[in-house]
């Protein structure tokens, strides 16, 4: 048995790799499973060429993101909450609420959440876009309709 030393393996830099630009419609979609969905194409999980200490995923462009549904009884009980930093300042915004001011923060704090705390997370996270209707203003970046 002879063994082959030629064999080397290869570590893509952010140099070698152009980033492409998937459109995923949020409509009918449940909230949790689009949002691993995101996460996942944003790090760059979906490749061979995958490696947690580059940035190697695509950018991702939501649509119809008013349209994302929550399962069970979520859409009654499930609260955004945040802190202003004040005293008393804790602001509770329920579900239904949230979806009719800002539709496309559910989206995006779902898959923030989902993604790893670092510096290389916020710089993938900057190639996500999420729009609330339809239109999208990104068509120079030549997106790929994803269906999932």
């Amino acid at each position: 048995m002879t063994l082959n030393h030629n064999n080397k393996t290869i570590m893509l830099t952010k140099q070698d790799v152009k980033p492409s630009w998937f459109i995923l419609d949020a409509t009918g979609k449940v909230l949790g499973r689009l949002a691993a969905e995101i996460t996942k194409i944003l790090r760059g999980k979906h490749k061979p060429t995958f490696s947690t200490f580059t940035d190697l995923g695509d950018g991702v462009i939501v649509i119809n993101a008013e349209k994302v549904i929550v399962t069970g009884n979520k859409e009654a009980n499930k609260v955004y909450r945040y802190y202003s930093g004040g005293i008393g300042g804790l602001r509770e915004i329920p579900y239904r609420t949230m979806k009719a001011r800002k539709p496309t923060y559910m989206i995006e704090r779902a898959v923030t959440g989902m993604m790893p705390k670092s510096r290389l997370a916020n710089a993938q996270l900057k190639k996500l876009r999420i729009f609330a209707g339809p239109a999208h203003n990104l068509a120079a970046q030549k997106p790929i309709e994803a269906n999932i």
